[in-house]
């Protein structure tokens, strides 16, 4: 089965060479595991990047039936940088799979990824920047916390609670433990 992949680019240009080798690499991935439904990879160039070697990003993102993995990774080169974000993504294949496909069935639940903040000047108005969507699907606290920890997510993951039938935020508290935020519409 093929993989369906969509390459964006962010101030780099997609040159068939580049293509060819991110659909290689990141194109193997549907060999350990199978249910990928999409994937998306973003590859990109920040000038302004303190170090040299931190210049090119790969950013890859995998979707699946009740589940989403995303990646990312920096390097002095854009190959390099793809190479070590297919690298990571196949560990995190590999522990997604440990956890929900030897202990429970393997119905996870979609997730988001968090929304980066960029720093706002006090002299402008707030705005809102940019809008995301996403599928909630009904999940525990446990699988809430495990999928935070599996996305990389340091600050907070958004989720439906199947027990409360409600909208909760699960978030990181300084001290290291774990929040919840459990709205009460009034």
């Amino acid at each position: 089965m093929a993989l369906n992949m969509d390459i964006y680019t962010k101030d780099l240009e997609l040159t068939d060479r580049i293509k060819e080798y991110a659909t290689k690499k990141v194109g193997k991935l549907d060999r350990f595991l199978s249910e990928i439904g999409e994937c998306r990879v973003d590859l990109g160039y920040a000038k302004t990047a303190r170090n040299a070697s931190d210049r090119f990003i790969a950013q890859v993102t995998i979707r699946g039936k009740g589940f989403i993995l995303r990646s990312e990774e920096r390097a002095d080169s854009i190959y390099a940088a793809i190479d070590a974000t297919v690298d990571k993504m196949t560990r995190q294949i590999e522990r997604f799979k440990g956890k929900h496909w030897r202990k429970r069935a393997p119905e996870a639940a979609e997730v988001a990824q968090a929304i980066p903040t960029e720093e706002i000047d006090d002299e402008e108005e707030p705005m809102i920047v940019r809008r995301k969507t996403f599928t909630l699907t009904p999940m525990d606290e446990q699988e809430a916390l495990e999928q935070l920890l599996m996305l990389g997510h340091e600050d907070f993951f958004v989720f439906y609670n199947a027990e409360t039938s409600k909208i909760n935020v699960l978030y990181r508290r300084r001290d290291g433990t774990y929040g919840l935020i459990d709205p009460i519409v009034g």
